[in-house]
């Protein structure tokens, strides 16, 4: 019955496109992977320049504290295309969502049942990188989400030029090599040569091929996730002897939890410091190769000539260290490894900035909204549409976000940030008082006078966990509910 009910829908949608209504917005949805906002010029960077993700945020609305909902590549993906929090679907890895969430739609899938021609390129699901872009193989996508999909095999570590392996490499004498592993590749070749260069020329293509329709395509960026490989003439602007590191505190870890020891760090990578100088430069031109592809698919777009009816989404899937307390990487739920860009720009909407709490499970409810679709009960985020009318508007109290790996939790509030490890709390705790402490340096949890605030916070977990849990979803997992 739902499927016919839908099926109805999408010809009253089509019927009303052939009558000459008004034609829907299209959807651009650009992810990059692994990208911090700290390294984007509109987020405040004077080193790494990104002028092309900058021109989106001075047309749309530029978010500053948006979360992520799983601080690693897996559960965040998973959770915004299906609508659900990580632990509403069990999803805490690398697998999809579909066999829990059997035929409930998609994001993306939400849209083709409405009419749309839906396209991924490259990483919207979760992807291995390097080893399913070297491979070209399609990674945990759901192939019912998208009307046409393609994958964009580039060479990553093995591209011809000059390289570095900088993790587990103290005295230099590795030779660059494949893995999840800092790596820095100075590529020969120009753009199109890896996987990002293709990705954005085959964005370009169903751009303007399919200019005449509703489109949702999906663009996944894989930079600047490791290996750090980009044409060699991105990395001109940064000298790696100049790149500056974060401030190193002496005993900064003392109040931190063994659980919240990220997974990455300058000790256990056997990074010095002239190896994390260089991180950050092979990082940065990442970032400068990736945000010269955005122009290319910003730039195809408005040669097409509908850039007037398409909303820009420009997001990541989660934040990243680079060298905050001597973390590296994600899966940290410390502000830089949560906290995400996002931007969103809207035909006719004004520019603007907006501070309040948001999630990147929002996205789902809120295009859908914008481009006049129902939005379902069943999706576990909120409509933050009205912020892009007025950015004071406030939707969300407080942003969750989890870390799987180090069964942690997180809920940031406008002046607290509250870091959980275990459901119990029995692996530790960490309380930031963000107003005064933005550097995260100081765990209050422990300190006279915040033990109720603490308290309080742990029980909101709990209640959160128990509503993401049982919200009567009626999803159904192997093994029982």
């Amino acid at each position: 019955m739902i499927r016919m009910i839908m099926i109805a829908i999408t010809v009253f949608h089509l019927c009303g496109l052939s009558m000459g209504v008004e034609r829907p917005y299209n959807v651009l949805f650009m992810i990059s992977d692994d990208l911090t906002d700290s390294a984007l010029s509109c987020y405040g960077n004077e080193v790494c320049q990104t002028p092309n993700i900058d021109a989106i945020a001075n047309q749309g609305t530029r978010f500053t504290r948006t979360y992520c909902q799983g601080t690693y590549c897996g559960p965040s993906r998973a959770s915004f295309m299906s609508g659900y929090y990580p632990h509403a679907t069990k999803m805490l890895g690398y697998r999809s969502p579909r066999p829990i969430i059997g035929d409930r739609p998609m994001w993306a899938e939400h849209f083709k049942d409405h009419g749309y021609f839906t396209a991924r390129v490259s990483k919207i699901f979760h992807m291995g990188v390097p080893g399913g872009i070297e491979a070209g193989t399609d990674g945990a996508d759901d192939p019912r989400c998208w009307t046409e999909r393609y994958n964009s095999p580039g060479p990553e570590w093995k591209a011809a030029g000059r390289g570095w392996t900088l993790e587990g490499n103290p005295d230099g004498k590795l030779p660059v090599k494949g893995g999840n592993t800092f790596v820095v590749v100075e590529a020969e070749g120009d753009d199109l040569v890896h996987s990002d260069g293709r990705t954005a020329e085959k964005a370009c293509e169903l751009i303007k091929a399919h200019k005449d329709e509703p489109f949702f395509i999906g663009v996944g960026f894989v930079r600047p996730h490791v290996p750090f490989v980009a044409p060699k003439n991105y990395y001109a602007p940064f000298d790696y002897e100049k790149m500056a590191l974060p401030t190193k505190v002496q005993g900064d870890w003392d109040d931190i939890p063994k659980a919240g020891i990220n997974y990455k760090t300058s000790m256990n990578m056997k990074m010095d410091l002239a190896n994390q100088r260089k991180a950050i430069g092979g990082y940065y031109a990442s970032v400068a190769y990736m945000d010269a592809q955005v122009g290319k698919v910003m730039h195809a777009l408005q040669e097409s000539g509908v850039a007037d009816r398409t909303i820009v989404i420009f997001t990541s899937d989660h934040g990243y260290h680079l060298g905050e307390h001597d973390f590296w990487a994600k899966v940290s739920l410390h502000e830089e490894s949560a906290r995400v860009p996002l931007i969103i720009k809207v035909p006719g909407k004004p520019a603007g900035v907006c501070h309040s709490m948001t999630e990147l499970i929002d996205l789902y409810p809120t295009v859908s909204s914008l481009c006049q679709l129902p939005v379902s009960d069943r999706l576990q985020g909120k409509d933050i549409s009205q912020m892009l009318d007025d950015p004071s508007h406030l939707v969300r109290t407080a942003s969750f976000s989890v870390a799987p790996m180090q069964k942690g939790f997180l809920l940031r509030t406008d002046t607290w940030a509250y870091i959980q490890y275990g459901e119990e709390g029995k692996q530790g705790a960490e309380l930031f008082d963000m107003k005064n402490d933005p550097s995260q340096i100081t765990n209050l949890i422990d300190a006279p006078g915040y033990r109720e605030l603490a308290r309080s916070f742990k029980k909101a977990v709990a209640e959160k966990l128990k509503s993401i849990r049982d919200n009567d979803l009626g999803l159904t997992y192997p093994g029982g509910r």
